[in-house]
């Protein structure tokens, strides 16, 4: 058994597309999944399932949640692995971590459209590209950031943001 993160973007935020972890665990497990477990209300699924490929799995994982829950729920997967090796590769200097962040990209993101964008565009926050993520530090806050914007116009709905507390966290689940 491979262990495994799902991160769902959009639940719970401002009382909408509401997810209950409590009923988001049951789901999974009562699908074959085990050790089931869950961090904090924003949508950060712990597993274990069979060994296969993540974009099986968030095929998977998207139709039970549209089923259990009346709409559609975007999941990225990352193995345990990948998650660790995210970690790893880190470029940016950790200097606050709930101002430093990783948005998750989907299959779907395109990265290219981002090698236009001028770093002086979204200063003071700084932007690495990563593989399947791309590492974000806010000196100001999430609120006041100016990359934030950028990205969703740019990436559209192809992302979902942790902040660094929370993917460390959900590392430490994996291992």
């Amino acid at each position: 058994m491979t262990k495994y993160v799902a991160l769902l973007r959009g639940v719970n935020v401002g009382g909408h597309r509401r997810v209950p972890m409590a009923d988001l665990r049951r789901t999974l497990t009562d699908s074959g999944y085990t050790e089931v477990r869950t961090l904090l209300q924003s949508g950060n699924v712990v597993f274990e399932a069979a060994e296969q490929p993540t974009a099986d799995l968030v095929a998977a994982i998207e139709v039970l949640l549209a089923a259990e829950f009346g709409f559609a729920v975007d999941v990225m997967v990352r193995s345990g692995a990948e998650l660790r090796a995210m970690v790893a590769a880190n470029p940016l200097e950790v200097r606050e971590p709930a101002k430093f962040a990783v948005a998750f990209l989907s299959p779907a993101a395109d990265v290219g459209v981002l090698a236009g964008i001028d770093p002086d565009d979204y200063a003071p926050d700084e932007l690495r590209v990563g593989e399947r993520e791309l590492y974000m530090y806010f000196p100001d806050g999430l609120g006041k950031a100016r990359l934030t914007p950028i990205l969703a116009r740019k990436l559209r709905d192809t992302t979902t943001v942790r902040n660094w507390n929370t993917v460390t966290k959900l590392l430490a689940m994996v291992e």
